[in-house]
């Protein structure tokens, strides 16, 4: 076991677990942060994103050791009044049917739009492409992304 200092959300976390523990467990387990879900385990499904620095990462594979000195941002950081531009093109949109990949789904689109506000229908298709959704709300995700970046 090692204690690692984390920087998410804007505040100093201290966690003592093994160097290997997945972040994905740090924040749920160890933090009570369960916005950020479990889907697969292995990267592919994108239900476990989060930023790292702002770039889009999945958290189920990440270790904690490897962090170091960086920004961690999950879904309850993204905006503390739920008034990010993706979460109000949710909303709006009315994307959730089940809600259980949202989270990744909208860690996924907030670093995409902060790389390039203005995409056309093609790139939001090819950036979300990674995120599943099992109920498969893909159209109202597209709709909603690209609502979401005519408000940024």
């Amino acid at each position: 076991m090692a204690v690692f200092t984390l920087h998410i959300n804007g505040k100093e976390h201290r966690v003592d677990v093994a160097e290997d523990t997945p972040l994905l467990w740090v924040l749920r387990d160890h933090l009570g942060l369960l916005g950020t879900k479990f889907g697969c385990g292995i990267a592919e499904c994108g239900a476990c994103t989060v930023h790292l620095d702002g770039e889009a990462i999945r958290s189920c594979v990440y270790e904690v050791s490897s962090i170091k000195s960086g920004k961690i941002t999950t879904i309850e950081g993204l905006s503390e009044k739920g008034d990010h531009p993706i979460q109000i093109a949710w909303d709006e949109t009315d994307v959730p049917q089940c809600g259980y990949c949202q989270s990744g789904q909208m860690m996924t689109a907030a670093a995409f739009l902060k790389k390039k506000p203005k995409p056309t229908m093609q790139e939001i298709m090819e950036a979300m492409h990674g995120n599943i959704c099992r109920c498969g709300a893909y159209h109202r995700i597209r709709e909603a992304v690209k609502s979401a970046s005519e408000k940024i």
